[in-house]
């Protein structure tokens, strides 16, 4: 399958200046975080992916909608694949919200509140990583699948630290990394 780091955010863009939290809540993408997600879609025209994989956060929603233009690809929004629960930008939008701003998805399956109360552990997210690598591991259709998410989740599942717009190519199948450096 192919893990992709949604593109860069508001968020991003202060924290990456600052170190500090900007508190902006469920931020959207930057023109850059667009272009990253357009050019990200491009370099995956050609691997026949058919089912993409998003967390329902804003960013990632917004990096997954240039894949909606690749022919048979169907989307799915999952709230297992979120980033971990750490800073403002990962307080989430309620579902009739996210309906309004994202028609052509279904949100209807999602906890009004999807995202974690507070600071979530690191073993949580290794846990929610954990139980959706075993999902994929088992899948016939994993090798067509693109899962949009975020730093946290991608790093628990792999233990590669991905920059904004960067994917890879992983066997979910291969368990979990031995070690996972948390620092960003």
């Amino acid at each position: 399958m192919f893990l992709l780091r949604h593109g860069q955010s508001y968020f991003n863009l202060h924290f990456t200046e600052t170190r500090r939290d900007p508190g902006i809540e469920d931020p959207e993408l930057t023109p850059l975080g667009h272009e990253q997600a357009r050019a990200a879609a491009a370099a995956l025209a050609d691997k026949g992916i058919r089912r993409v994989i998003v967390s329902p956060y804003t960013r990632a929603l917004q990096t997954a909608q240039p894949f909606m233009d690749l022919p048979g690809v169907t989307m799915e929004v999952m709230h297992e694949v979120r980033e971990r629960t750490a800073f403002a930008c990962d307080v989430g939008s309620a579902p009739a919200l996210l309906a309004g701003r994202f028609p052509q998805h279904e949100f209807g399956h999602l906890p009004e509140r999807w995202w974690h109360e507070g600071v979530e552990s690191e073993a949580a997210v290794i846990a929610r990583a954990d139980a959706f690598r075993t999902m994929m591991a088992a899948r016939k259709d994993e090798e067509r699948t693109l899962l949009v998410s975020h730093w946290g989740f991608i790093l628990a599942m792999t233990g590669e630290s991905l920059q904004n717009g960067q994917w890879m190519d992983f066997d979910p199948a291969r368990g979990r990394p031995e070690r996972i450096s948390w620092r960003h």
